[in-house]
């Protein structure tokens, strides 16, 4: 509660407002969060106390005017529950020690005898009684491990939990995130200490998870630390809020300011770590080609075994397009070439002569010596020669590839007997439209959210990235003019690479830094014809936490049904 006041009607709302506060700590233990809550809250009213005086002095009237702050904040809006009735005594003998100490430390004419009702501290199951209002929920719930509840608590309450919150056999805590957010009202917060399970695997879909997908908003979180106390276990504190409006604008993880925050407990402006992929997604990203060996050749080496006369080697000699290409060449083509036999036989093979004996010199003992020899023991083939791939891309006059790691997301169109690397991903897609929806910001900005990194690299992973990405529904008109738009940008850029000899990765840097206008100019002109597609505002290119909002939102309605979609 910020004390922001301008007048003594701020100041009166505010005062207000702390009196109608109430905490509620649902696994208080001997209440210490209380404690610390309790004393936090009395240090506002202080403040506000102080900034009453401060105004009527401004307006020379005297302090001791009527109107001035006489109420103090109730010790019994301090509300907690724990199963243990030791630990309930001690919180409520630890808060009237803290009202006391309150009133030392602060200096307020308050009496604290006769001592204040605390029966709103109480002994019981949380998970099994009514919550009480709270205006915020706190505490550190129970770090019992899932593997540990049957033996602790026994097989017919495990089984109580199941039927009850229907998620399973989780860590403990798990069912207090999820039962104090159902108990939050729209706007309210809640912060929680729990394992670091909470943002990993199971754990995470149950709890972490089932806040964001309720409309919460993580806005505060440490993804790990040791616990101080006896249990030795790494915890998560996580801090978050309901159905907030507008969404915060300030997010902070593991002490550092970041954009926004996703249940893996990473920082991401999309606030949820499993987003589900669209089935009318799959069939079209790839990793490209792993090849396990040397079976890659320079330019010189490729043309002259491609001009050898005893066979076709076009077949299998082929241009073998790197992420370093992509990034740093001036035109983004492939400068080597690679052996490809695909899933031919060895006597298939064997019509290449030559070129079989390069990779008999040069790949074949890596490939027999290699721990992955196994997955493909064809040691002329490339070791991850992708089948699907090469299914998804036959028959298209040209297909996308795009920088698998990288400081940036770049995407060109590749020609059809061209092999990418596994350092790039290949995107069985030939419009000029899907070039356009893909090198738009609506969606760099969305994988750049959905993929993990490499050191400060992005890894563009395609399950993640995107088969979870929801495209717009664009037709007539707007699909045309997305295509144009894409068109122009990747001629111009094309254009002012050969004009002053520099790769895309320089070229961007350049942008970055106010050069090349008309290039800014013309993406920002896709970005925005991307965005009239999906139907939104043109602000939303300035606020990338929103825009991926809406599409985390899109998403679900797609997988729902509520929408139809029909991507590329």
């Amino acid at each position: 509660m910020a004390v922001d006041t301008q007048s003594h009607e701020d100041v009166r709302r505010l005062q207000h407002e702390l009196m109608n506060y109430v905490v509620l700590d649902p696994a208080c233990g001997s209440g210490n969060f209380l404690y610390t809550a309790y004393r936090e809250l009395r240090r506002i009213e202080r403040r506000l106390h102080e900034r009453e005086r401060e105004l009527r002095l401004a307006e020379g009237r005297h302090v001791s005017d009527q109107g001035a702050l006489a109420t103090f904040f109730p010790l019994t809006n301090i509300k907690g529950i724990d199963i243990d009735a030791f630990a309930v005594s001690l919180a409520r003998v630890t808060l009237w020690m803290g009202h006391k100490l309150a009133v030392d430390e602060l200096d307020l004419d308050e009496a604290t005898l006769p001592l204040a009702d605390l029966s709103g501290i109480r002994v019981a199951d949380a998970l099994r009684v009514p919550w009480p209002r709270a205006s915020v929920i706190v505490g550190n719930p129970p770090f019992h491990g899932d593997r540990n509840l049957r033996g602790l608590m026994g097989d017919d309450y495990v089984e109580w939990l199941k039927r009850e919150f229907d998620c399973g056999v989780k860590d403990h805590c798990v069912y207090w995130f999820r039962k104090a957010h159902d108990h939050l009202a729209e706007g309210q917060r809640a912060g929680l200490v729990g394992t670091n399970s909470i943002s990993q695997n199971r754990a995470r879909s149950a709890s972490l998870n089932y806040i964001v997908e309720r409309r919460g908003v993580i806005t505060d979180a440490v993804s790990t630390q040791p616990w101080p106390g006896d249990a030795v276990v790494e915890v998560a504190i996580v801090n978050w809020v309901n159905e907030p409006d507008p969404l915060p604008s300030h997010f902070v993880l593991d002490e550092q300011a970041v954009e926004g925050i996703d249940t893996a407990l990473r920082s991401s402006t999309i606030p949820i770590a499993d987003v589900p992929v669209l089935p009318a997604n799959k069939g079209r990203a790839y990793q490209g080609l792993l090849p396990g060996a040397q079976y890659d050749l320079t330019l010189q080496e490729g043309r002259a075994l491609r001009a050898a006369r005893e066979a076709t080697y076009e077949d299998v000699v082929k241009p073998y397009l790197t992420s370093k290409d992509i990034a740093s060449t001036v035109d983004q083509r492939p400068s080597r070439f690679i052996i490809d036999f695909g899933q031919m036989a060895l006597e298939e093979a064997m019509r290449y002569r030559a070129a079989l004996q390069v990779v008999r010199d040069h790949a074949k003992q890596a490939r027999e010596s290699s721990a992955s020899y196994s997955r493909n023991p064809r040691w002329w083939q490339l070791l991850w020669p992708r089948p699907d791939l090469r299914r998804a891309i036959a028959g298209l006059e040209r297909f996308i590839a795009g920088t698998r790691v990288g400081k940036r997301i770049l995407f060109v169109w590749c020609e059809p007997d061209w092999r990418p690397s596994d350092a790039t991903n290949v995107f069985a897609l030939d419009s000029d439209y899907a070039m356009g929806v893909l090198t738009s910001r609506i969606h760099t900005d969305w994988a750049r959210a959905r993929s993990s990194t490499l050191r400060t690299d992005i890894r563009y992973t395609p399950s993640s990235a995107f088969e979870t990405f929801p495209w717009p529904q664009a037709a007539g008109e707007q699909r045309q003019r997305i295509a144009h738009l894409s068109r122009d940008v990747i001629e111009l850029r094309s254009t002012l690479c050969c004009e002053h000899a520099i790769g895309l990765t320089t070229l961007y840097n350049r942008v970055d830094d106010g050069a090349y206008s008309a290039l800014r100019a013309g993406q920002r002109d896709l970005d925005l014809a991307v965005l009239a597609a999906y139907g939104w505002s043109s602000s939303l290119l300035e606020d990338v936490r929103q825009r991926n909002r809406k599409l985390l939102d899109l998403n679900s309605a797609i997988l729902a049904g509520d929408v139809p979609y029909s991507p590329f």
